[in-house]
């Protein structure tokens, strides 16, 4: 039996308030639709059949370099975040896995599991952490990780990821994430072509180790910590990495990692075209790697971004099935309520791009009508989908408003008088 957080009366009384002005706004959106020739409820249900996983770390307060404000109820461990994570999937019924970070989710694997199945929840990729030092390790990841110049701390780093291959195994999982800090921080501090070798001998000792139903995705990065010069710095090294590795591994992107005015979407179709896209960690940026909630800044590039996946999805590409997953950091806002309201932007993408008109789009290509080609993404982008994402949050259990049932639940002053209180501020992005 799973164990609900949120009373079930709570979200049925919310439903319940706001259950005449949604049928009533489905039905009219059905209309509308109707006369374009597309069935609502046929959307409906393949945005309820959408899930992205959430990350474990998002649920705890995040900061900058310069501090990190501590929130109400902060999650003390793993099984606190996984109770978290359950909140938000029982409102939204869009995120039914979790992305795991080793070290600072380890826990017994059978604990794990057994917490996880009690919450109705199961595991999506593990992730790694070379890019900072833990208290009992052997070997500093200063000046790098996998493609360090001391073999004994490329050894390190890479016996960690089997680690978490282990740990994803027993669990479920079926995916590892390496995301590294590895670069230089000044002109002539390493030497490019010998640090991505060492880099390429490490990660095929990961990807030897992985069981044969698993992927494994390396995810680029253009700075950040490393500020020069960046290993895995941009989608074509990943790309290269990818094919070197072998038919396992896979580029994942997220929308963070780029130089801002960059071309996302186009990035998307060339990893499409060519097999290599393993999926996405969504967030938004303004500036650099901001990680701010997905769709708050450029929704429309969010769009973008799906208007290719449903593109492929619509020629039926080969072996296509992207991972999806939220990475964020939460520094003013109640972790939970941006990652409900996140969920929920990436659903909206999912179902404007649905929308979208592909033979009509693909006439005004073939015609090189310019106009017409870009109206036609406008007038799925347009469309105001939330009476969908509602329906199918509600069809599934959910709630039509999550943040209004969340607020109405009382969880965060619950969980804030029973999880002791963190002292002061600090510095540190988690």
């Amino acid at each position: 039996m799973t164990d609900l957080k949120i009373a079930s009366d709570v979200i049925a009384a919310e439903n319940e308030k706001r259950a005449a002005a949604h049928r009533a706004d489905y039905a009219a959106l059905g209309e509308k639709l109707a006369r374009s020739q597309i069935d609502i409820d046929a959307i409906t249900q393949k945005v309820a059949e959408f899930f992205v996983a959430v990350p474990s770390w998002g649920v705890g307060t995040g900061g900058t370099r310069f501090a990190r404000f501590p929130g109400l109820g902060e999650p003390r461990h793993i099984f606190d975040k996984l109770e978290d994570c359950s909140v938000i999937h029982q409102l939204t019924r869009a995120t039914p896995t979790v992305s795991l970070h080793i070290p600072w989710d380890k826990a017994d694997p059978k604990e794990l599991k057994a917490k996880g199945d009690s919450l109705g929840l199961r595991f999506d990729a593990m992730n790694s952490n070379t890019f900072s030092d833990t208290t009992d390790q052997a070997h500093s990841y200063k000046y790098g990780s996998l493609s360090h110049v001391d073999a004994a701390t490329r050894a390190q780093a890479v016996e960690h990821n089997l680690e978490c291959i282990e740990i994803g195994k027993a669990i479920g999982s079926k995916a590892l994430t390496v995301w590294i800090g590895d670069g230089s921080n000044f002109p002539g501090q390493s030497n490019f072509t010998r640090q991505f070798e060492r880099y390429l001998e490490s990660m095929r000792a990961i990807y030897t180790a992985l069981p044969d139903d698993w992927r494994l995705f390396s995810e680029h990065k253009m700075y950040e910590p490393a500020f020069y010069s960046t290993v895995v710095q941009d989608w074509g090294t990943n790309y290269l990495i990818a094919q070197t590795l072998g038919e396992k591994a896979f580029c994942l992107v997220d929308l963070g990692h780029h130089a801002p005015n960059t071309n996302i979407e186009m990035i998307v179709a060339r990893l499409i075209q060519f097999g290599k896209l393993g999926g996405f960690h969504f967030n938004d940026s303004k500036y650099g790697d901001d990680d701010l909630d997905a769709g708050s800044i450029e929704p429309y590039r969010l769009f973008l971004v799906f208007n290719e996946l449903v593109d492929a999805e619509h020629r039926g590409v080969k072996g296509f099935h992207p991972a999806h997953m939220i990475d964020q950091s939460h520094n003013v806002t109640d972790p939970i309520e941006s990652l409900m309201s996140s969920a929920n932007e990436i659903r909206r993408a999912y179902a404007q791009a649905l929308l979208v008109d592909r033979a009509a789009l693909e006439g005004f290509q073939n015609d090189n009508d310019a106009l017409m080609a870009t109206e036609t993404l406008k007038r799925a982008y347009r469309t105001d989908v939330e009476t969908i994402l509602a329906e199918a949050r509600l069809k599934a259990g959910g709630a039509i408003d999550p943040v209004a049932t969340y607020r109405a639940s009382g969880y965060r002053a619950q969980v804030a008088a029973e999880r002791p209180a963190v002292k002061g501020g600090s510095g540190g992005i988690v």
